[in-house]
């Protein structure tokens, strides 16, 4: 068994020796934030390498969503998915607007297009999907209910950094897109996220935004928050980008190895895709069901006991925390599919430095229950 804890991921780092001349600059420059050209010279390579128009660094994702919603100005009543990080309901509940959740597609996961318009009534502003493990939602489906009821769309894209479905990147799908660059993610800069916007004039109002509301020197047009990038920040992800396709194609290896595994296996479903052309092999979840030997929970058990730590990405539902309880959109009986998913699934460790003789003992003691 492993003398070292394996966790369901570990950050992909560059090599320090090549962040020390970017410290430098740094120092020499003495800019630490504000917009400084490291914060500039990202924004510019993640439109190239993510195929976007326009894209706005933030301190983290959480902030990020939190401002997208701000920026669109929604009130009332937002449509979103039970099955994420709780990150994706609190942006909500921050700015003063009522989650209402929707049950999901039992293939993907993502938000149930079909579950949608049930939900819609005259409070709706605007539906938050959750591009879930990266597997794109069903965008055209959305877009169209959003278009019939005049509802803004704003997807929660923390997993799908470098996704590309038949038309690009799905970035580039509905009013906004939030990335997440926490240190848990396919792509990180330590902690950071980002605004994927469509044109010039929204970008300014993101920027205004998350820098307290400033449009000059002594000129503050909205309430606005600090949740600009660092220039820290900013150097390592310019750095990390030089890595980036090295770390998806290590991944799409161990992806690859623990479907060749566990083919076949009774009672285990390892969860496909949804359409991409382009997957960034983020997580791994497999669904543990009734004809598996043993439970879900037991299994995470005894991997955690041979020092491997699986998580139970996303158990329990957002729903069933006590800020949400209350809503009637969060009853289980209207989430049965997402209240079953939440029970079977078992995210199993990968990141590019895993090494495969880990992903064989992980398969070996699923196999051998």
């Amino acid at each position: 068994m492993n003398k070292k804890n394996i966790y369901v991921t570990q950050p992909s780092l560059p090599p320090l020796e090549e962040f020390i001349p970017y410290l430098q600059q740094i120092w020499d420059n003495k800019i630490l934030t504000n917009g400084g050209p490291f914060h500039q010279k990202l924004e510019d390579a993640l439109c190239e390498f993510l195929g976007v128009n326009y894209i706005s660094l933030f301190a983290n994702g959480t902030i990020a969503l939190v401002t997208a919603l701000q920026a669109l100005r929604i009130r009332g009543e937002v449509i979103t998915t039970p099955l994420s990080f709780v990150a994706t309901s609190h942006s909500l509940l921050w700015n003063d607007i009522k989650p209402v959740f929707v049950d999901i597609d039992p293939n993907t996961l993502n938000l149930d297009p079909s579950k949608i318009e049930a939900a819609i009534n005259p409070h709706t502003a605007a539906i938050m999907p959750v591009h879930c493990y990266g597997h794109p939602c069903d965008v055209d489906a959305i877009q169209k209910i959003a278009d019939n009821y005049g509802l803004r769309v704003i997807y929660d894209a923390a997993h799908a950094f470098g996704v590309e479905d038949a038309n690009g990147s799905v970035l580039n799908h509905g009013d906004l897109s939030v990335l997440s660059f926490h240190a848990t993610k396919v792509f990180n800069t330590f902690e950071g996220g980002a605004i994927v916007c469509p044109d010039a004039k929204t970008k300014v109002r993101i920027d205004q935004l998350k820098n307290f509301g400033h449009v000059g020197e002594v000129t503050v047009v909205a309430p606005g928050i600090n949740g600009k990038m660092s220039e820290f920040n900013a150097a390592l992800g310019l750095l990390q980008l030089n890595y980036i396709n090295q770390a998806l194609g290590a991944r799409k290896k161990i992806d690859i190895a623990y479907r060749e595994r566990l083919v076949g296996v009774k009672g285990i479903t390892c969860l496909g895709d949804s359409g991409e052309k382009v997957a960034n092999y983020s997580y791994f979840p497999i669904l543990v069901d009734i004809n598996y030997p043993i439970t879900r929970d037991e299994l995470y058990q005894k991997l955690k006991d041979a020092g491997i730590h699986p998580r139970r990405y996303f158990y329990p539902l957002i729903s069933e925390f006590p800020m949400y309880r209350g809503l009637s959109s969060a009853h289980k009986e209207n989430l049965p599919i997402a209240t079953d998913a939440a029970r079977k699934v078992l995210c199993l460790p990968i990141y590019p430095d895993l090494d495969m003789a880990i992903v064989d003992e992980i398969s070996s003691i699923i196999l051998a229950q």
